[in-house]
């Protein structure tokens, strides 16, 4: 059961109905549903009755209710006593460009909500300088893909993304939008990062295990250069959903490439935890929520929370 969950379901009995709530809640209404859903099924009773009207709480759901709000309100006063002690400090964080295009800005916000007198400092590069600058200690920690390193570092599985096709709306020979296989797409051209590039690496080592090679015609070591190149019919590219972040919908069309386990592996990785100030050690703790919370609520297109 998570505190969020528990939220969620006060704010619908208080406004009686799903949508109401989800729009004070700023989630989509799917998504709370689901999370009530969840929440349902932890408890293995029905809380809510859903009618055309809205929705009331179900007796199970009225002592859940009343309990909660009790609940609710001392995990308030534990977090006013908390915030009287605020955490000071510093911490470095990095992150590859797609990652960054998706969570820096939430990540921003919840440290300067939460923790105020931490002083943050975010990088942006590629994964394989950001495993290089955890290995100086130049940062705390990073978010970096397929990781597999002898050093001292602590590694927690974050998520997995799915790749698409990605392409200038009415891109020439772009396949049915409903998902292809590497295999379709041999002869589309694409600009691509260089091999330096972790995406760029996990599409060769896919391509070589099925014995095919991808049209690359241009070679940009730039997210937003690359972004600009297919945005301007120039080439297609392969992407995570992280890359369309900052663009407005249907600037681009868009295919899911389907080939079983070709997913990028997001993990996050940092020095040991006895080497961690506890500025960077809560930094983790709220990097990790604020990536679940961004998957869970339909917000990082094609990825899904690593579980293990």
């Amino acid at each position: 059961m998570e505190i969020r969950q528990i939220r969620y379901f006060t704010r619908v009995v208080e406004l009686g109905s799903m949508g109401k709530a989800a729009r004070d809640l700023g989630v989509v209404t799917s998504a709370l549903s689901q999370q009530i859903s969840r929440l349902e099924s932890e408890l293995a009773t029905r809380l809510l009755q859903r009618s055309a009207t809205g929705v009331v709480p179900t007796d199970a759901g009225l002592a859940f209710f009343q309990q909660a709000q009790l609940a609710l309100r001392h995990l308030d006063e534990a977090s006013r006593a908390a915030q009287q002690a605020r955490l000071s400090g510093h911490v470095s964080v990095g992150m590859a460009p797609t990652t960054a295009s998706v969570l820096a800005l939430p990540l921003l916000k919840a440290m300067q909500r939460r923790y105020p007198d931490v002083r943050f400092h975010l990088v942006e590069a590629l994964s394989g300088h950001l495993a290089a600058m955890l290995a100086a200690r130049q940062i705390d920690l990073a978010v970096i893909f397929n990781t597999r390193s002898s050093h001292r570092w602590s590694v927690m599985p974050l998520l997995d993304e799915r790749l698409f096709l990605v392409a200038a709306q009415g891109f020439a020979g772009f396949p049915e939008p409903y998902g292809v296989l590497l295999s379709d797409i041999t002869q589309v051209p694409l600009a691509m990062p260089t091999h330096v590039h972790g995406l760029r690496s996990l599409l060769a080592t896919a391509t070589g295990q099925r014995d095919l090679s991808l049209s690359v015609v241009l070679e940009v070591d730039s997210l937003a250069v690359v972004m600009d190149a297919v945005r301007a019919g120039l080439a297609a590219t392969i992407q995570p959903g992280a890359a369309l972040a900052r663009f407005p919908a249907g600037t681009f069309q868009l295919a899911q490439i389907t080939d079983p386990g070709l997913v990028r592996r997001n993990q996050l990785v940092s020095l040991s935890d006895d080497d961690l100030s506890p500025a960077a050690l809560a930094t983790r703790v709220v990097l990790r929520q604020v990536a679940r919370d961004l998957v869970q609520e339909g917000l990082w297109l094609g990825a899904t929370v690593h579980e293990s």
